[in-house]
């Protein structure tokens, strides 16, 4: 008998994937404060409790491919530098000059490979931070290099993601995912996927209310009708994990109660809204074909569907193409689930492709609005990443670029959600349990503005 795949979690035999059913009332606080979301002190204290604390992904490993290749990493005020060192390695300090506190990096990235040098008095360093001299070094007088080297804050890597946290003590990142996440991760091989989209615009609401949109599927009815072909948000089937920190939840990729022509006919309509489908689709109708009467409609047989199939086609063409999806089950090939990593990252992962919602504060600190940043990855064979891979885009207009459909959809509601929140007299928000994620994140924002998380 083969050892179980850490995605078996849903199997109900596994008792540990969580049905609504099986989360006390009372687990987590359903009714949140509106203020967290418009009130400039409280958000200010978000910076000091959450932002210079946890952890947080900056890029992707692919970005910093060789020794010297730098980036730079922002967030509110706060700057940061994160370079590939001559060992290979990955170190991340303090956008400052130890001199007079001039900014090494202006730009988005580069390369570094004699070092940095601070383009005020001349004052240069290493690759490693450390200071390695100064403009008339023989009059400067008392200069200790070794007490004046770059600041230094905590940067590790995980599932191809850089993830950095300004506190240079930081509890090590595997500590803080936890190594139940990462075992569940692990068999996606995202280490290993391509980014081909990397959008980041400025949007008017604050960033718990992007987080918050793509923490339930409560709203796929009101604002992602055309998902209801191929995706039905059933209570009773949904399941979830709560970590310390984090979450990850999972609705069967399915429509009960449908025709088997109308999934048929949702699941041929994926690759406008998955794009990872594309390759899987033409492979799916083969598998289809067998079962088309002579008028071009589906008749299955018993103990064969169309998400059967789906999942056939999606192990076939990924495993053809040289892709190791050994480590998943069935479910997901075409089950997408939903990962919160706190304190910012939301990404809905299945076989071959990845979707990632990240957001964060702008720099003035602004509650009502914040930067969001949205991507896309895929498993695709080393050969053809180059062929693939996507450039990052920063969009200057608000509005001008578009999404596909159902993210294009969620662009346009949040703004319309903070205008809502803005109001004096709401003064909360009421979860129903079906938001019980939403529930659970704000459960760890508290914790960590009350100073109780582990960081």
């Amino acid at each position: 008998m083969s050892a179980a795949r850490p995605g078996e979690w849903l199997d109900p035999a596994s008792a540990l994937g969580l049905s609504l059913e099986d989360i006390p009332p009372g687990t987590f606080n359903m009714t949140i404060p509106a203020d967290r979301y418009t009130c400039p002190e409280y958000a200010a204290r978000e910076r000091k409790a959450i932002w210079m604390q946890a952890w947080q992904i900056a890029g992707r490993v692919e970005d910093l491919p060789k020794p010297g290749d730098w980036k730079k990493y922002e967030i509110l005020d706060q700057s940061f530098i994160i370079v590939r060192g001559k060992d290979g390695g990955l170190r991340g300090f303090v956008n400052a000059c130890r001199h007079r506190g001039n900014a090494l990096c202006t730009t988005e990235t580069g390369n570094a490979r004699r070092g940095f040098l601070c383009q005020y008095h001349l004052w240069s360093y290493d690759l490693d931070g450390r200071l390695k001299g100064l403009l008339r070094e023989s009059l400067a007088g008392p200069i200790d290099k070794k007490e004046k080297s770059l600041l230094q804050v905590s940067v590790d890597t995980f599932a191809g993601f850089i993830f950095l946290n300004p506190d240079p003590n930081a509890t090590p990142l595997r500590e803080y995912l936890g190594d139940e996440v990462i075992a569940l991760l692990e068999p996606y091989h995202i280490d290993q996927f391509t980014t081909v989209m990397d959008v980041t615009e400025p949007i008017d609401c604050n960033w718990k209310v992007v987080m918050d949109a793509f923490e339930e599927g409560y709203h796929i009815n009101g604002i992602h009708p055309q998902l209801l072909r191929v995706l039905h948000i059933n209570p009773a089937t949904a399941r979830y994990r709560f970590f310390e920190n984090h979450s990850v939840a999972m609705a069967p990729f399915e429509v009960a109660g449908a025709s088997a022509e109308d999934q048929v006919e949702g699941m041929l309509a994926l690759p406008e809204t998955f794009p990872g489908t594309v390759a899987v689709i033409p492979h799916f109708q083969e598998l289809l074909a067998p079962y088309r009467n002579d008028d071009g409609k589906v008749q299955f047989p018993d103990g064969i569907t169309p998400r059967a199939l789906l999942q056939q086609a999606t192990r076939e063409v990924l495993t053809g193409m040289g892709l190791d999806v050994g480590g998943l089950t069935d479910s997901q090939m075409v089950d997408n689930q939903g990962w919160v990593l706190f304190p910012n990252y939301f990404m809905t992962v299945r076989a071959g492709e990845c979707h990632v919602v990240m957001s964060a504060p702008r720099p003035d600190g602004d509650p009502n609005r914040c930067v969001w940043h949205v991507a896309s990855y895929m498993y695709v064979p080393e050969e053809l990443r180059d062929a693939v891979r996507a450039e990052a885009i920063v969009v200057d207009t608000p509005g001008s670029y578009k999404y596909f459909e159902a993210l294009q959809q969620d662009y346009e509601q949040m703004p319309r959600q903070q205008k809502g929140l803005r109001n004096d007299r709401l003064d909360h928000l009421t979860l129903v349990n079906e938001e019980v994620v939403i529930a659970h994140f704000h459960s760890v924002v508290d914790r960590y503005m009350a100073g109780a998380a582990k960081r």
